[in-house]
């Protein structure tokens, strides 16, 4: 189970056109701002990487509003877990829970979770229906994949539900508005 305090918030390439391209885009756009909103309320660390910046495009900027001056991490490597900066943003956050979001899941995605599975002792949440690919055959792959490397699939309501973890006070008030 995903805990308020021990999670973070892990957003990958969610970039230029190839962000508009992707299988589902509509319902993934969705759930890309739940979380980060659902991140912001529960005070989660957002850790944002992007792909080949100067190729791709920047973060999109219907997300890029919500995250406000969060500087992104540029990479050129797929496993971001080859980057020196994102190793050391990730270990400043003191999570042990990552939840991510992303794309192309069969490239960044996918080589991520695995370096991160591979190499540390984090929990890996994968948000199935905020990550995603041209087609929905890599998509699906690649999140079977991942599962087979160990990391825990889910989707983006059950993974903030269980942040949440209860439907009392102002918090969840708050919260209800973000998911519905």
């Amino acid at each position: 189970m995903l805990l308020m305090d021990k999670t973070a918030l892990l957003i990958i390439d969610i970039q230029g056109l190839l962000a508009r391209t992707v299988y589902e885009s509509h319902l993934i756009y969705a759930n890309w701002q739940k979380l980060i909103k659902a991140a912001q309320l529960f005070k989660l660390p957002i850790i944002l990487v992007e792909q080949n910046s100067n190729g791709l495009g920047r973060t999109i900027p219907e997300l890029r509003g919500l995250l406000g001056d969060l500087p992104p991490i540029q990479k050129m490597t797929f496993n971001a877990c080859l980057n020196e900066e994102f190793l050391h943003r990730l270990k400043e956050t003191k999570r042990e829970q990552l939840l991510v979001a992303g794309i192309e899941a069969h490239v960044c995605v996918y080589q991520t979770v695995s370096g991160l599975l591979k190499e540390s002792s984090y929990q890996v949440h994968v948000a199935s229906d905020a990550v995603s690919s041209r087609t929905a055959w890599n998509r699906d792959m690649a999140l079977k994949r991942m599962r087979e490397l160990g990391a825990v699939i889910t989707t983006t309501k059950m993974a903030l539900f269980e942040i949440m973890h209860t439907s009392e006070g102002e918090l969840f008030r708050q919260f209800i508005k973000i998911v519905k």
